[in-house]
């Protein structure tokens, strides 16, 4: 039975990867300080092959007994969390993934890095490809995650080049599902929780600026098919379907039956004008694109948030 580790394993997205290799068999190792994190994301998991190690990974990571592949996962993700912990963000980037790669070498295991698309900045090209190296203001709000992504970017690619170690890299774009938190920051939660509310809507800047939202269970399912590849990657994973801010929430409206309005406010600095990932090679490696239709996800996770009000 393959084990791994998951940095970060409860959090939204590592919560969700961390059952869903359960259901395929793996033994999962789960990693958080719980910055960010939950343990109710992942108190579903407690009577299963799961072990959860309550742990800061910017210090050294001690797993006992073999270890097949190292996912790290461990990261502010959202506008507010790393506004709010601009050095955390840049120490668990940077010492996070450094400790995390010294345990796959340690291992002789297989490294997936949750990278993502902000690495791409506030992009001067549309859709983004995995060539494209980005627009990127290393000094601004938004650089302390950015640049700590390319820096864990750049030394997992070293790992790869001078140890040998078998690493992957995934560019995450924009993924909505259960067990993200209400007050993350991001679009749909924030759009759901004020719709759900009756609060106005707030949206930032014009409302023109474009996002591509992919759910969750296809954003894991890519991220196993790279894990269990033969690639190396960068390789983006999201879904193309492209949309403006304004009408993803006008279709949280529209699920919700909210009486809502929306008001506009300043748009923050270097906030990206327009997200769309090329995901041809995610298509062509890995034989993977999104199913999830974009109503049956909000439904989806609209249900969630409802029990969380």
């Amino acid at each position: 039975m393959p084990r791994v580790v998951i940095t970060g394993a409860a959090g939204f997205i590592g919560s969700h990867l961390a059952e869903a290799l359960l259901d395929r068999g793996y033994s999962v190792v789960g990693i958080d300080n719980l910055l960010t994190g939950a343990t109710a994301n992942i108190a579903h998991l407690r009577n299963r092959d799961f072990l959860f190690i309550k742990h800061d990974v910017t210090n050294y990571i001690f797993v006992e007994g073999p270890v097949d592949a190292v996912l790290h996962w461990a990261s502010p993700a959202s506008p507010i969390d790393y506004l709010e912990l601009p050095i955390p963000t840049l120490k668990v980037g940077a010492l996070g993934t450094h400790k995390a790669l010294g345990l796959a070498k340690e291992k002789k295991a297989r490294f997936v890095l949750a990278s993502t698309s902000e690495v791409y900045g506030d992009p001067l090209e549309h859709p983004q490809t995995e060539s494209y190296w980005g627009n990127v203001n290393p000094i601004g709000p938004r650089g302390v995650y950015d640049e700590a992504k390319r820096f864990a970017e750049a030394m997992t690619t070293a790992y790869h080049r001078f140890h040998g170690v078998d690493t992957k890299i995934v560019r995450i774009f924009n993924t909505y599902g259960p067990r993200m938190r209400l007050h993350d920051g991001r679009a749909i939660p924030a759009f759901m929780s004020q719709a759900l509310r009756g609060e106005d809507i707030t949206i930032f800047g014009s409302g023109k600026q474009t996002r591509s939202f992919c759910y969750v269970s296809d954003l894991v399912d890519g991220i196993i098919r790279l894990l269990e590849s033969d690639q190396h990657g960068p390789i983006n994973i999201g879904n193309p379907r492209e949309m403006t801010i304004e009408e993803i929430a006008t279709d949280i409206l529209r699920l919700t039956g909210s009486k809502s309005k929306l008001v506009y406010k300043p748009l923050p600095e270097d906030d990206p004008k327009v997200r769309q990932p090329d995901i041809t090679l995610a298509r062509t490696l890995l034989q993977w694109e999104p199913k999830v239709k974009l109503e049956e996800g909000l439904v989806k996770t609209l249900e969630y948030f409802k029990t969380k009000l």
